[in-house]
């Protein structure tokens, strides 16, 4: 694949700043990451072009909040860098696959994300992903061998 132009990679440090912002606010990260990525916010943001995309990360996390009748506080807590990172690699994944949201997500859950991110999060983010899609294949064939 091609480097990501300039405007795709600020889109996926909104993503990973949104993300964060969510750890920060006290929100329980594993509901939200499963939330959003099958949301019509993150179908929005997976859209070859939506003024969502350019709105920011406060008003994103406005429009989840609405759209899921509020989100849940406390829960689950994962650390900023987990939450930056799975947001960011999330976006990028569309990007760089044109997987959807929802699509990505069946592969590689929140759980998955943090329990990768210590291995993972210093790999080049293609390699991430690569990673990521090798363990679901794995994990796929795996049930069916049993």
């Amino acid at each position: 694949m091609e480097n990501l132009t300039l405007e795709k990679r600020q889109l996926c440090d909104i993503q990973g700043r949104l993300f964060e912002m969510v750890q920060k606010k006290g929100l329980d990260c594993l509901l939200f990451i499963e939330f959003f990525m099958n949301s019509r916010t993150a179908l929005a943001l997976d859209d070859v072009y939506d003024r969502l995309q350019w709105a920011g990360e406060e008003y994103i996390l406005e429009e989840l909040d609405d759209e899921a009748g509020g989100l849940k506080k406390a829960g689950t807590a994962y650390t900023a860098e987990v939450m930056y990172w799975a947001g960011y690699v999330y976006r990028y994944w569309h990007y760089y696959t044109n997987e959807y949201s929802r699509e990505i997500y069946k592969i590689a859950d929140a759980e998955t994300m943090n329990e990768c991110w210590l291995g993972f999060h210093t790999f080049d983010v293609e390699m991430a992903i690569d990673d990521l899609k090798e363990i679901y294949k794995l994990k796929c064939d795996e049930r069916d061998f049993l």
